[in-house]
């Protein structure tokens, strides 16, 4: 079966509001989702072992933090953040921290407890 071809207008669907994950496709092999955080807010630190995820920022600011490292964010920048390291997003900016997030299909989340290892 052959998958149709999705265009989508990220800068509209950022503008329209919300917060986290505001928008998410998925096909056979990759997963891409929009996030919106507002100022203060963001990802706390976990680690994920599954997949390598490339992070796209298209606006605000914002720190990255790789296992205790700090990397600045902002509009036009983009990482790959390797499998297996500690990461955390945080928004430092005066605007919400705009960025998209693709990487290699992986298996759905599920809630977790806080003693429950990543």
């Amino acid at each position: 079966m052959e998958q149709e071809m999705t265009v989508v207008d990220l800068a509209a669907l950022a503008a329209a509001g919300g917060s986290v994950a505001i928008f998410a496709r998925e096909t056979a092999d990759l997963d891409l989702n929009l996030v919106r955080f507002a100022p203060g807010s963001g990802v706390g630190e976990h680690v994920n072992r599954e997949v390598d995820v490339a992070v796209i920022v298209l606006d605000g600011e914002g720190v990255l933090t790789v296992d205790g490292e700090e990397h600045p964010l902002r509009a036009g920048r983009a990482t790959i953040i390797p499998k297996g390291v500690r990461r955390a997003i945080q928004a430092t900016g005066d605007v919400h921290l705009v960025y998209v997030t693709v990487h290699r299909r992986r298996r759905r989340l599920w809630p977790s407890t806080p003693d429950r290892q990543a």
